[in-house]
């Protein structure tokens, strides 16, 4: 699927808000180690899409109970589920010019049951004719996800025939719905996550 951009201004996919906090200093010093021996845009995005998918546990994997949902949180505790990843890959990218926004997939139990929406990030590279969408969610087994912008190698290949889909806009900002479900969560085994994409059929 090829993604597609909410809106054609590129600024709006290097900007900083309360949740893609790339002005945060946590988020500016993760960002200048990771680059150190990166020569291209492509490396350090491979770089901080590795570290996201790899030193940050996904709080459902790892069991810790806390919740970060703004980037530089995520970074500090070294935890998350797949949107507070897709935040922090999302801050690291923009804090060395790459845009990058935030995408979305509905994904369902084996049986179809269960609906639920799951995180991932969209990145425009440097020459690049598209975008080319990203998932750090974090492997475990019978998830494989790759950084990989010629060819998707995502988490979560979606299942039409279980009711899943990918949507295909890239959102500068998180969706409200998605920060309000972190926001109001006690625990990460608390956290009630949309169903499907809010106002889609």
């Amino acid at each position: 699927m090829e993604p597609i951009p909410e809106t054609s201004g590129l600024s709006a996919y290097l900007a900083a808000d309360d949740v893609i906090d790339h002005h945060d200093p946590v988020v500016r010093e993760t960002a200048a180690l990771l680059a150190e021996g990166t020569h291209t845009a492509h490396d350090y995005a491979e770089a901080a899409f590795e570290y996201v998918r790899d030193a940050i546990p996904h709080s459902f994997d790892s069991g810790d109970p806390r919740v970060s949902w703004r980037a530089s949180d995520v970074l500090e505790q070294r935890n998350g589920i797949c949107y507070s990843k897709s935040h922090a890959l999302t801050a690291l990218l923009r804090s060395r010019g790459i845009p990058a926004g935030l995408c979305y997939q509905r994904l369902t139990e084996d049986d179809g049951s269960d609906p639920a929406l799951h995180g991932l990030i969209a990145l425009l590279l440097p020459g690049a004719d598209r975008w080319s969408r990203l998932d750090a969610r974090g492997n475990k087994p019978g998830v494989d996800a790759r950084f990989s912008p010629a060819e998707e190698r995502l988490a979560f290949p979606v299942r039409p025939e279980l009711g899943e889909c990918d949507y295909p806009l890239v959102y500068a900002a998180p969706l409200p719905a998605v920060v309000a479900c972190l926001r109001a969560a006690p625990s990460s085994s608390g956290i009630v996550v949309p169903t499907a994409l809010p106002g889609a059929s």
